[in-house]
């Protein structure tokens, strides 16, 4: 174990544009020490096992062998249409990776990629008619070429991963894989289930290139990062492979479900298939591990980490610092095979798929904690630690150096003005021309001059969160910000020509109709006044770890009795005072905010869209409960923000 071999695995799914940063940190990190480091992004590689000829061809066998009454649109079109999508799926790949893009001309013609579904769609959108002519041609105009291929080589693809889904796996998608499988489980059962059910055609694939991995690199220790509840089926059947073909390999877990969801696991079961799993910043944990890997630390000197023999461990050690992490590093991730998406027409919204960026941490944690609906309680928002600017300029540096690309997203919680300033300051000054964005506070320190040096430094966009558009309701959320004081901030990004998106909420305990129903009133009327350009609204969900969880009473909830968990803890279910049943309003929410984005809708009165029928493309799914016609009009003067903004 002296010269110990590390590999650290994202398992499916992810993002397809772009690699989850967590193996580049921790690959980074440990090469700083000087271990034997490599990494493998298993989700993206799943992505293009699925997106071949040779699996399309593995598809087309299993949804053929399914009974008739089975078969859904998606299934049928991608079966009638098999021989085109088996010869043009390589190209259309090629293509969104930025190998072919001459093949734009083709692809833009709708005549060269076969059409299902997902494509009947662009027949809905609702301002193709008021605008004339084929939607696409109003969204992307005369020119616009390559966005206009984009956005049908990705219509394309979802079509196929609709089939995969309706004919081969039901848990499949390509941002996420089984996530009901670990969501606020509180236990095991279901996951241990599915682990020993039949592999799908999915798992298999999976499988085989988990085995591959394993040949290339040779490990001692597997990490698997599960940053979300659909990436951790995925990291189980990972280690399952793992234990089932080279038992004596170690095996970790670790990330953001694991800190959020696993804090009080005692699951005797997750240890069949991992040794070791941490809670919080993996470093020190991890460092840890090595050490009793390699016979210089017991057991029980391990660092916030659960073992089969140990249960809890958490022998007390500082954490390492941001500045002594190291530079992340995308060494032996293959940066050419992502896919540059676009699945929305909207600017803002686009950025989460579309284009590779290199990830970076301006700080650690998040320097307000104070909102009541966030786990401000845990280390990953209570801790807080910001890099130096000539650290962060050092790892820029380097990370344009490896791999030759200059665009940043800054994965913060909150990244902090002050330092945004001093970093912007010395982008400019030893001119690093870089494009960026990151997730910000709409705080009054970021007035319109720190916003134009913001965007001369390069920033191209803001996502921050706007929550519910109340006052009231922003002063119980402890947000330390009003509607009128977001208004000003998020003009000012605006008029320096920085993107902002808004993060948006709904069903906050104590919000009545009224608030619901002015809330949308603010939020249009940001849009109107180009305030903002693209936003989405979130369910409130009441967690353990945040305020409301652990004081209730303050909020005007009652929470249900806890279920017995021995596996996943996270989400709680809540009666509210009011006895508002927010969900009727998600879907007139959400088809609003989906038309606002597209710069349609906004002479229409808030309330009607809690009255209509269909939700529209990107809105709620068909079938859910709709706002009767007794949903009150606001009470907003249709001014408010107009003259906030003076």
């Amino acid at each position: 174990m002296s010269e110990l071999r590390i590999l650290s695995v994202i398992p499916p799914m992810t993002q397809l544009n772009t690699p989850y940063p967590s193996t580049a940190y921790l690959t980074g990190f440990l090469r700083s020490r000087g271990f034997r480091a490599a990494q493998a992004d298993l989700s993206i590689a799943l992505a293009h096992r699925l997106l071949s000829p040779a699996g399309l061809e593995a598809i087309q066998a299993e949804i053929v062998a399914l009974p008739d009454g089975q078969h859904t649109p998606a299934t049928r079109a991608f079966c009638g249409n098999f021989a085109r999508h088996r010869e043009t799926v390589a190209s259309a790949v090629r293509f969104l990776q930025g190998r072919d893009p001459t093949l734009a001309h083709r692809i833009a013609s709708r005549s060269y990629l076969p059409e299902g579904p997902r494509f009947e769609l662009l027949e809905q959108y609702v301002g193709s008619q008021e605008q004339g002519g084929d939607a696409l041609d109003w969204a992307f105009g005369a020119l616009g070429l390559q966005d206009h291929a984009k956005h049908i080589a990705t219509l394309y693809l979802n079509d196929l991963a609709d089939a995969i889904r309706d004919g081969v796996d039901r848990r499949f998608e390509f941002v996420r894989y089984a996530p009901a499988l670990a969501a606020s489980q509180p236990a095991f059962d279901q996951l241990h289930a599915a682990l020993g059910a039949p592999a799908s055609l999915v798992d298999r694939f999976l499988c085989t290139l988990t085995l591959e991995a394993l040949a290339e690199h040779q490990p001692d220790l597997v990490l698997l990062t599960a940053p979300f509840p659909g990436n951790v089926y995925g990291a189980f059947r990972i280690a399952q492979t793992i234990k089932g073909a080279y038992p004596g390999i170690s095996t970790a877990l670790g990330g953001g479900y694991c800190n959020t969801e696993l804090r009080e696991m005692q699951e005797p079961r997750v240890f069949d298939y991992f040794d070791f799993v941490t809670l919080d910043s993996g470093e020190r944990p991890l460092l840890a591990i090595i050490e009793h890997l390699q016979g210089t630390r017991p057991v029980e000197e391990l660092v916030r980490t659960f073992t089969r023999s140990r249960h809890y461990v958490d022998f007390r050690e500082p954490d390492i610092g941001l500045s002594e992490c190291g530079t992340p590093t995308y060494d032996g991730l293959p940066l050419g095979d992502y896919l540059s998406l676009l699945d929305m027409l909207n600017p803002m919204h686009r950025l989460w798929s579309d284009g590779r960026w290199n990830k970076l941490t301006v700080a650690h944690g998040c320097y307000w904690k104070k909102c009541s609906f966030c786990d401000v309680s845990l280390d990953y928002i209570s801790r807080y630690d910001v890099a130096s600017t000539d650290t962060l300029i050092g790892r820029i540096e380097s990370l344009i150096g490896e791999t030759g690309q200059t665009g940043f997203h800054f994965v913060d919680e909150a990244a902090p003005p002050k330092a945004l300033k001093s970093l912007a300051s010395a982008l400019i000054e030893r001119k690093l021309g870089i494009s960026w964005w990151g997730n910000i506070r709409f705080e009054k320190s970021f007035d319109p001059a720190l916003c134009q040096l913001l965007a001369e430094s390069g920033c191209i966009a803001v996502t921050g969160g706007l929550e519910v558009a109340s006052d009231r309701l922003l002063k119980l959320m402890q947000k330390g910000v009003s509607v009128e004081q977001v208004a000003r901030v998020t003009r000012a990004f605006s008029d320096a020509g920085i993107l902002v998106h808004a993060y948006l909420m709904y069903g906050f305990p104590t919000q009545t109709v009224q608030e619901t129903v002015d809330s949308l009133e603010y939020v249009r009327q940001l849009f109107a006044a180009g305030c903002i350009q693209s936003g989405f609204f979130h369910r409130f969900t009441c967690t353990v770890h945040s305020p409301v969880g652990l004081h209730p009473d303050r909020y005007g909830v009652t929470l249900a009795p806890p279920p017995h968990a021995t596996f996943a803890n996270n989400d709680i279910n809540f009666t509210d005072s009011t006895g508002v049943d927010h969900d009727v309003y998600g879907a007139g929410l959400q088809k609003a905010l989906f038309n606002y984005m597209h710069g349609i809708g906004l002479d229409i009165a808030v309330h009607e869209w809690f009255q209509q029928a269909e939700p529209a493309r990107g809105g709620a799914r068909r079938g859910r409960a709709r706002a009767s016609s007794a949903t009150p009009q606001t009470t907003i003067p249709p001014d408010l923000i107009e003259r906030a903004l003076g």
